[in-house]
């Protein structure tokens, strides 16, 4: 008894020890001195902070963006060796006027092996048939430019008081530009600068202020508990992991088991000359001073980048085969980018995954902002990492989702799909030593050594291993965060020990990411929950992920099925379901449409059902049939009575055009070093705090991802289009006329058109290798034009900004147009901006009084009411300085309901001076190629035919006369793993600590506990690990007092102990 008592104070005296030490690391004196020191990190890490005693210089990184001249990567349907390859070049393109032509050679481990591309460099050719000769080569799979990206660092020595919240640099103009962490690599993840040579180009965009970093734990292997795992005898050894970065020294004296380090840079080193490279395989690998998490792992380091920061597309190809080819299990990669589209990259991701490479990486550093996932962390099959602080808060910096480049298809996927600690973490330093660093390229490693670590636990079972049930594992055992969405957290926070416990038990199964649909909690299912549903509005969307562990590749057999729970309500909900036809790898898609039945039009409650599907993959190992999974997908929603008409809006999505595969233009010119519209330009991501605007001021706002054609304008108050850049099928005009007529109010936010400027601020795609002009501006306005046309309404070319004031508030005009062209009787409001136009084309500056910013128009008491505006920047949280929600609402009020505000009927009316020409479309622009509208003729593009207006089939429903489970996250959370057993730790002979930010004991879920047990709180801890130890130590006291007062007795003969025992036992025993 002694020595468990024992055993239990030290237990919870270094739990305290450990608790109270951070809460007082993290608290800081008013007199205490705090600076901010800027590390280096690749993969867009765009402001890094730690601690530190001195003040030390500001970096800014910069991107320069180059092109290598007529160089192609050609790939190859399949592996060849180097003649081949050479004789099928040589086959396909000697037929054209190619004078000139050669293969790059490739010194690099891969280049003795066959491979599945080839560098292809081209001089003197006369025309471009090469391409189409390569092309139309059978064993051609794709023709990609190769790319080469670089970035650059700049020093801004500049002292400045730090509080909490950081401000930029003073003293100069500035914007994200001043954080940008720019890694140029053969990943178009760059946010390059507009090619302005005007010096007028100075980023005055919103300051985003910088939260300092709180003071961290000793180790990041202690607060996520390696230690158990070290304690139970797994430390990495057998699992080969890869790390793709910037090298690492030979005789670096942290690592002890670099079995392989490879260079597949055109310079001749394999060290890292610039430290983030021995910084990630640290935080995997380290085994001194500060501990990675598998010391034991095999390491392979791959040097992609050189010292001047520079990769190329290629480089990154044969590294991929090679670490196919060297049985790779896990790699790491913390670069990433917007473009998606990138073909050859993507693929090989792909590859890797299916060859059962477990690839990590980062979801990029372009947070708070939604709709900013970075590819690769993007894909399926990818485990995408976002970051959060000691405090168990996101990380500022950390990336949203949803996943954009799903859009078109309806809506974008749950990422990231999980999230660790990104900021202040420590890692080795360049010759010794810990450094510390933050970004989610610094969370990614610290995943991949977990993953590390736990595949060396269950790497004797074989096929147990493999992307999608070391994925499963992670998501099924994180912790959730109590204040934080699916789209910032994914399924939690990473919990080791739990993962474990679930991987050593694991069964080969597929699973669902979100386990369940819950339209009605918050704040975990945000966007879901912050909206009811309703009968006639647009089915609400969820894109669910199957995850497949059973193979590489399955496929849902017979039907999806929708049963709704007869006892509660089911019957109000209808479901449509659509699916991959084949889940590869490792996973697909289940997309889920849910509305209300016409039989709930009045109704209000909640409202369940679920989905049942079978996933079904090939035999593994000898097995005779093939391998099933029986998964259920619980619904549950809020339904309410259908609002009255002039409480909803309709969001126009589908003449929303973004970057891939286009260039098209912010809407703000003044962000030189982020280019492109690449967020999605949804209610759920940059759109977001609009969004939640209107929720909270009683609106209820339905998105339109089809044709005007394809709804029903009379459900509908007003239709709100915002930074519309495709243009309008014939039909969608002539509809859109007739519903004004009979009452359907309209808002337009346009934004900067002018030709002039679309050529000055062209932009090299290295896609194409070609210097693109934009499409469109900012908005199409000549689309724009030709849909108001009937309404006698127009927007001019003329690009103005400035701050301006309507009563009591203020907002700020950016990159906007001015009306042109205006119904007589109509209210028009102007203001004196500044013309950025006339400034970016000849530099000079000229303001200009009255300009017609905003009208408002009524054609009879019978019509609608349409209002146009001429920037949409001001409710567009990408770059916003000063947000306008107050003016959208008295727009609202005006077209909903026909109220003119005070403020705006005060204004004093302005008229339009007489226009010769509207703006016209840019000669020779590519808005075709990307267009769901047009279609590519010779001459000029013309409307393709109408297409039909998409009709969901609504699953048969087949009820079931059960109860539904009450906690859908509780149910789920046990059955994400199939015959796991109870989650019971085994305890190490000595307990290791805990994480100041986990539990005690709660490794058991018992059915009925709430799912709120489960968040992460840990305020309680240090208190009750502080009385559970003065309990203790009075017990010891005690204890001890009673021993040293109590009179020594006599000892008896050993009858006299015989006997005491038989009176304990037997009772009162009578003496001889």
């Amino acid at each position: 008894m002694a020595s468990f008592c024992l055993y239990y104070v030290v237990v919870l005296l270094t739990l305290w020890t450990r608790t109270v030490s951070v809460n007082l690391d993290n608290s800081t004196s008013p007199n205490a001195s705090i600076n901010l020191l800027h590390h280096l990190i690749p993969c867009l890490d765009n402001a890094t902070y730690t601690l530190s005693d001195e003040v030390v210089p500001e970096i800014k990184l910069e991107f320069s963006s180059e092109h290598v001249e007529h160089e192609y990567i050609v790939i190859f349907d399949n592996y060849y060796s180097s003649q081949s390859r050479y004789n099928y070049i040589e086959a396909a393109i000697n037929k054209c006027k190619v004078l000139k032509w050669s293969i790059v050679k490739r010194d690099n481990p891969a280049s003795h092996y066959p491979s599945d591309f080839e560098v292809l460099k081209l001089t003197n050719f006369e025309n471009k048939s090469w391409l189409d000769l390569l092309l139309d080569h059978p064993a051609v799979k794709h023709v990609a430019p190769q790319r080469k990206v670089t970035r650059t660092l700049k020093t801004v020595h500049e002292t400045e008081d730090l509080t909490e919240d950081v401000e930029p640099i003073k003293g100069k103009p500035c914007q994200k530009e001043c954080w940008s962490q720019n890694w140029r690599s053969s990943r178009p993840l760059k946010r390059t600068s507009l090619a302005l040579s005007s010096g007028f180009w100075h980023a005055t965009g919103r300051h985003s202020s910088r939260r300092l970093l709180r003071a961290l734990p000793r180790q990041i292997t202690g607060a996520l508990q390696a230690d158990v795992l070290w304690n139970l005898g797994y430390s990495g050894k057998g699992v080969k992991v890869a790390v793709f970065d910037t090298g690492l020294a030979e005789n670096h004296p942290h690592f002890k088991k670099v079995k392989e380090r490879t260079n597949w840079t055109n310079e001749k080193t394999l060290n890292d000359g610039l430290g983030h490279g021995t910084f990630v395989a640290g935080v995997i690998s380290s085994t001194k001073e500060c501990m990675g998490f598998a010391p034991d792992a095999d390491l392979y380091i791959f040097r992609v980048f050189t010292n001047n920061q520079v990769s190329y597309t290629s480089w990154f190809l044969d590294a991929f085969n090679y670490a196919i080819l060297k049985k790779i299990n896990v790699l790491n990669l913390s670069i990433g980018g917007p473009d998606f589209m990138d073909h050859p990259f993507v693929d090989k991701v792909w590859e890797l995954t299916a060859n059962n490479v477990i690839m990590v990486s980062a979801i990029g550093n372009d947070g708070p902002l939604y709709g900013t996932l970075n590819n690769p962390a993007d894909q399926m099959d990818v485990i995408g990492v976002g970051g959060i602080n000691f405090e168990d808060s996101i990380a500022k910096f950390s990336s949203r989702g949803m996943t954009t480049w799903e859009l078109p298809g309806g809506y974008g996927r749950v990422k990231p799909d999980i999230v660790t600690y990104g900021s202040a973490v420590r890692g080795s330093g360049l010759k010794g030593g810990c450094r510390t660093l933050s970004g989610t390229s610094v969370a990614s490693p610290v995943v991949a050594g977990a993953v590390t670590l736990l595949a060396s636990a269950v790497i004797e079972k074989g096929n147990v291993l493999n992307p999608a049930s070391m994925k499963q594992a992670l998501m099924a055992s994180a912790r959730r965060l109590p204040a934080a969405n699916i789209f910032e957290q994914g399924m939690g926070k990473l919990d080791l020990v739990r993962a474990h416990q679930i991987l050593s038990n694991y069964k080969p199964q597929a699973s669902l990411s979100p386990s369940y649909i819950d339209f009605t909690e918050c704040p975990y299912m945000w966007p879901y929950c912050s909206q009811p549903i309703y009968h006639g509005g647009m089915p609400a969307v969820v894109n669910v992920t199957i995850l497949n562990g059973m193979g590489v590749s399955g496929r849902i057999i017979d039907k999806p099925v929708w049963h709704p729970y007869t006892p509660q309500n089911g019957n109000f909900i209808e479901v449509a379901i659509s699916y991959s036809p084949l889940l590869w790898p490792w996973s697909g898609y289940l997309a889920v449409s849910v509305t209300v039945s016409k039989d709930a039009a009045g109704w209000g409650g909640i409202a369940q059902g679920r989905i049942t599907l079978t996933v079904e993959s090939p035999p593994q190992n000898g097995e005779d049939t093939p391998r099933q999974s029986h998964l259920k997908l619980p619904i549950k929603v809020k339904i309410i009575p259908t609002p009255p008409r002039s409480r909803r809006i309709l969001w126009d999505q589908y003449h929303n055009l973004r970057y891939p595969p286009g260039y098209f233009p912010r809407d703000n010119l003044r962000m030189k070093n982020d280019p492109l519209d690449w967020n999605g330009d949804h209610i759920h991501t940059n759109f977001k705090d609009m969004y939640l605007h209107l929720c909270n001021s009683g609106f209820f706002v339905e998105v339109l991802g089809k044709p005007f054609t394809c709804f029903d304008a009379k459900q509908y108050g007003t239709l709100l289009i915002a930074d519309a850049e495709e243009e309008y099928f014939p039909e969608e005009i002539t509809k859109l006329r007739r519903d004004v007529e009979n009452g359907l109010s309209v808002m337009v936010f346009a934004d900067w058109y002018n030709v002039s400027v679309m050529k000055k601020v062209k932009f090299y795609d290295e896609n194409t290798r070609q210097w693109w002009m934009p499409d469109t501006g900012g908005s199409n306005i000549p689309a724009l034009n030709d849909l108001l046309a009937p309404l006698g309404m127009a927007f001019g070319d003329s690009v103005y900004e400035g701050m301006f004031s309507i009563g009591d508030h203020q907002t700020h005009f950016a990159s906007g147009t001015a009306i042109a062209k205006f119904p007589s009787g109509g209210l028009i409001i102007g203001r004196s901006l500044k013309n950025q136009g006339h400034e970016v084309l000849t530099g000079e500056t000229k303001t200009q009084d009255d300009v017609p910013i905003l009208g408002l128009y009524r054609q009879s008491p019978a019509s609608g009411h349409v209002v146009l505006y001429g920037d949409s920047n001001c409710i567009d949280s990408s770059h916003l300085q000063k947000e306008c929600f107050w003016l959208l609402e008295m727009l609202l009020q005006y077209t909903s309901f026909g109220n003119l505000p005070i403020d705006l009927s005060e204004e004093p009316v302005i008229s339009l001076p007489p226009i010769d020409q509207l703006p016209e479309r840019m000669d020779s622009n590519h808005l075709h190629r990307y267009s769901k509208v047009l279609d590519s003729h010779l001459g000029e593009p013309k409307p393709r035919p109408l297409p039909a207006c998409p009709h969901l089939a609504w699953a048969k429903a087949e009820p079931l006369n059960i109860s539904a489970p009450s906690n859908l996250f509780q149910h789920q959370k046990l059955l994400s793993v199939v015959d796991v057993g109870p989650m019971v730790l085994k305890r190490p002979e000595v307990l290791p600590h805990r994480g100041a930010a986990q539990g005690v004991d709660d490794w058991d879920l018992p059915p009925g506990m709430n799912h709120s047990n489960q968040l992460d709180n840990s305020n309680a801890y240090p208190l009750i690990a502080f009385f559970s130890t003065v309990l203790v130590l009075v017990f010891f006291f005690v204890h001890v007092h009673k021993r040293k007062t109590r009179p020594k007795r006599r000892k008896g003969p050993r009858l006299k102990r015989f006997t005491r025992l038989q009176e304990r036992f037997h009772g009162k025993v009578p003496s001889v």
